[in-house]
């Protein structure tokens, strides 16, 4: 069974088969559906909240022909009174795919090997692998030529700013390694890239293929993207005075910004907090494609649940 747990579960030959099919998905919107998952039922079991994730799937699974179920924390006890294992298998039974939204990544990977049906990470504490292939969309269709998108993105570097060892910066080191980019991170030495990520590059076969700094202009010298999530992450709350007080000289600036290249772009993630991890002065610069982002995760996870969808009819 095919599932989307981490950056690297598809070969970069499918991950170009996925962006390409979300272009597709794109261009095509207006004009029709693609009822790829008619007749199909996926359920969404969301631990953490959401707006962009929640929405971008439900519609995502609608426009192509499915029926959403969610079901928040209060709705499902994943991990609480059943066990994941049982859990796996009797939504395996019900339902034709699942999309997660969670703490532990274990949680995910223990659900993929108890069930029977396609999983999709929407979100852990460990990766964030639909932003990640969301980003590097988002990119190549603004620098691809032609059909291509993947050749356009090899050899970009990427800068990323602030916690360092954040799921977003985590599937950033992982995915820039899947697709040929280079990826340097700038943030306090307390909130580098842990083993844990160090480990999956050593596993998968790039080794510490990244490089992490604690100086901000030196991380974004001559990149092509200037990238920043929130310091504190769902669950951090609690951190948030010592982190805010650590991460403030990682803020991209508008002089940080010009320090990249000329073209250079700069996103997030959202939701940003202006005058933190950043300037509303960079959010509102042209260069800034935030909410480009923010659309694409529509048509990517589309291309992501279209992809699983036909892998798992063949077999």
């Amino acid at each position: 069974m095919k599932h989307f747990l981490k950056e690297t579960d598809f070969t970069l030959q499918e991950a170009a088969e996925v962006l390409a099919q979300a272009q597709s998905f794109k261009k095509s919107r207006a004009d029709h559906w693609f009822p790829t998952l008619a007749g199909k039922s996926w359920g969404m079991v969301f631990s953490k909240s959401s707006t962009r994730t929640r929405v971008s799937f439900e519609v995502g699974i609608h426009e192509l022909g499915g029926k959403a179920i969610f079901l928040n924390q209060n709705d499902i006890q994943l991990g609480r009174g059943e066990s994941i294992g049982d859990t796996a298998k009797v939504l395996s039974r019900y339902l034709h795919g699942l999309i997660v939204r969670t703490y532990d990544h274990q949680d995910l990977v223990k659900l993929s090997q108890d069930g029977s049906i396609p999983i999709v990470n929407a979100l852990t504490d460990f990766l964030h692998p639909c932003q990640l292939y969301t980003d590097v969309f988002t990119l190549a269709e603004r620098w691809a030529t032609g059909d291509d998108l993947i050749s356009s993105l090899k050899g970009r570097k990427v800068a990323f700013f602030g916690d360092c060892a954040s799921n977003v910066s985590n599937s950033w080191i992982l995915g820039a390694n899947l697709f040929g980019m280079k990826i340097a991170l700038a943030g306090p030495e307390e909130f580098a890239p842990g083993l844990e990520i160090r480990e999956l590059l050593e596993k998968e076969g790039y080794g510490d293929n990244f490089e992490f700094t604690t100086d901000p202009e030196e991380a974004a010298k001559e990149a092509d993207v200037l990238y920043t999530d929130v310091w504190v992450s769902m669950g951090k709350e609690e951190e948030a005075t010592g982190r805010i007080e650590k991460m403030v000289p990682y803020a991209v600036t508008a002089d940080l910004l010009s320090l990249a290249k000329p073209d250079a772009y700069f996103m997030h993630c959202l939701p940003a907090y202006p005058g933190k991890e950043v300037s509303q002065e960079v959010l509102d610069n042209p260069r800034s494609i935030v909410f480009d982002q923010a659309e694409n995760r529509l048509h990517a996870q589309k291309g992501i649940l279209a992809f699983l969808a036909q892998r798992s009819s063949e077999g």
